[in-house]
């Protein structure tokens, strides 16, 4: 029974306390690296066996101001490694163990060690797109001695001392590691709009770094803007560092983010232009396409289709590469595909004594090869408008509905009609003439493949583009036309370097919409018939 005796235990105890502190004094001198506890009164420090902490930490979830990070790639820089972290406050020590692929951080306080390990578990940091793990080490305090880890200190300083002069921390250090004047709101532009961008697919793009309160949308500038409010600053800037620059299709509707002056947003209405996701119980409010925001009086607004749902891909794109703007990363395309719907609209509250097939074809014509349109007989202040795929179909939605027509504002939606269907045989003469079919038509902007045309779409504005001008057509003829035709012409130039085109200034956009529909295609010589469509200029 010797194996139960006290004197055997505290022997066996001696023992395995010895083996411990072997291993320990091995690994220091191969690392060289000093970690002291903070329980710890040896001021010399204990060295650090890196290998039983990645084993011990995994359970250990006590907050600490040195951070673990593992699954670093291979040639990892400091660069890389400290731009997780300045962020959210600044760092005190940096320890880099490439050959294990693994690092330890000291923040300058817990809060911030404690604020950035609960932001990366919602949202995995990744550099070059290869996952990164963070968790709370088991040390209190992190030491090096002075001819160790040179480089990395010395990298330390100089992105410390950067964050501070740029704003990417508080000067103190102590805090989480924003700078005064950032916001939680982002003003975010998308250039380059090709498909359409709603508030739905923001909120889920957006929502990736941290919880979305609030949105607003509108157009300023002929361009697609938004307002988003997150619930804090960190998940702000960390959204605009990763995000800035992105493409969120293939070779479009390029994101630009910038940090807005608002610290609120005051959302009035939840509809397809504003949502509080805080308050559902918000009015939705009169879908006009003309609303006030903030001083800004007037703002020509988009009205956008309600069901392309954004998602990020299952693999491939992670959403989560490297944090700041010290380190430039790589701008990777979200590069998503609009999904499979209808390609009919149904297009409501027209003025029916003004509306016709034709005239719908040429303004839906704008956005997508319109095939056929159908003006129903009961109701004729309501059209389908047959478009030659989906993707045509939510650029004409998102461009057109709450716009101004005829004294109306109409209303578009996808139709549950997979097809527009021609009258049948025995359908009257007026039923007949209201449904028409243009596939056939000359008119259709897109039927070229890698058309020019596909780069020129943009929202209705009261600035049109003409083209197609013969030379022997002057300044004052175009305009004498146009007023002619009942439109205030307020400003016209021709394009220096080609005066085949140029620009045409109307009072308003309703009174574009009616010019284009009134005025495309009009043949001003024997051979040559005018273009017009919107522009994303003014004069």
């Amino acid at each position: 029974m010797l194996s139960q005796s006290p004197v055997f235990l505290l022997l066996a105890r001696c023992l395995v306390a010895r083996a411990l502190c072997c291993a320990t004094l091995l690994c220091s001198v191969r690392l060289g690296v000093k970690v002291s506890r903070g329980n710890s009164s040896d001021s010399r420090g204990v060295l650090l066996p890196e290998i039983s902490l990645c084993v011990s930490e995994r359970a250990q979830c006590v907050p600490s101001r040195v951070l673990h990070l593992r699954q670093l790639p291979p040639d990892v820089s400091e660069q890389e490694v400290l731009s997780l972290a300045l962020p959210f406050g600044r760092v005190s020590q940096l320890i880099t163990l490439k050959t294990k692929n693994q690092a330890f951080l000291e923040m300058a306080s817990e809060e911030a060690a404690v604020t950035m390990v609960n932001y990366y578990t919602s949202a995995t940091p990744s550099i070059r797109s290869q996952p990164v793990y963070i968790q709370y080490s088991t040390h209190r305090e992190l030491k090096t001695d002075n001819m160790t880890n040179q480089r990395a200190q010395a990298t330390l300083q100089a992105m410390n001392a950067g964050a501070v002069h740029s704003g990417n921390m508080a000067s103190g250090g102590e805090g989480r590691g924003i700078a005064p004047g950032q916001s939680p709101v982002l003003r975010i532009i998308v250039e380059n709009l090709f498909y359409p961008v709603t508030l739905e697919v923001l909120q889920q793009i957006f929502s990736k770094f941290g919880s979305v309160l609030k949105i607003i949308t509108f157009t300023r500038n002929n361009q697609f803007q938004a307002l988003l409010q997150f619930s804090d600053t960190v998940h702000a800037q960390h959204a605009k560092a990763t995000l800035d620059g992105q493409n969120i299709y293939n070779g479009c509707c390029t994101l630009r983010i910038d940090f807005s002056k608002l610290s609120v947003l005051n959302v009035k209405y939840n509809n397809d232009k504003s949502r509080d996701f805080t308050r559902a119980d918000l009015p939705s409010g009169e879908l006009e396409p003309a609303a006030t925001f903030g001083k800004s009086k007037g703002l020509s607004q988009y009205a956008y289709f309600c069901i392309l749902f954004w998602c990020f891909p299952s693999s491939g794109l992670s959403m989560a590469p490297v944090p700041g703007s010290l380190v430039s990363h790589p701008r990777v395309s979200l590069q998503m595909a609009p999904p499979a719907v209808h390609s009919v609209l149904l297009v409501s509250n027209l003025n029916p004594e003004n509306v016709t097939p034709h005239c719908l074809f040429i303004l839906f014509g704008v956005y997508g090869d319109v095939q056929r349109v159908k003006i129903l007989f009961n109701k004729k202040e309501n059209a389908l408008v047959q478009m030659s795929d989906a993707t045509q179909a939510q650029l004409a939605m998102s461009h057109l509905n709450g716009q101004r027509l005829h004294g109306n504002v109409i209303r578009v939606t996808l139709s549950k009609h997979p097809v527009v269907q021609l009258p049948r045989g025995g359908a009257g003469q007026e039923e007949q003439a209201l449904t028409r079919d243009f596939s056939g038509s000359a008119l259709h902007r897109f039927k070229k493949p890698g058309s020019k045309n596909f780069n020129n779409i943009f929202p209705p504005s009261a600035t049109l583009h003409l083209s197609n001008i013969p030379s022997s057509v002057s300044e004052e003829a175009l305009k004498d036309l146009f007023s002619l035709n009942g439109f205030a012409v307020k400003a016209f130039k021709f394009f220096q370097k080609d005066r085949k085109m140029a620009l045409m200034q109307l009072a308003s956009v309703e009174e574009a919409i009616e010019a284009l529909i009134a005025l495309h295609d009009h043949q001003l010589d024997h051979n040559q018939h005018l273009r017009v469509s919107f522009s994303k200029s003014t004069i």
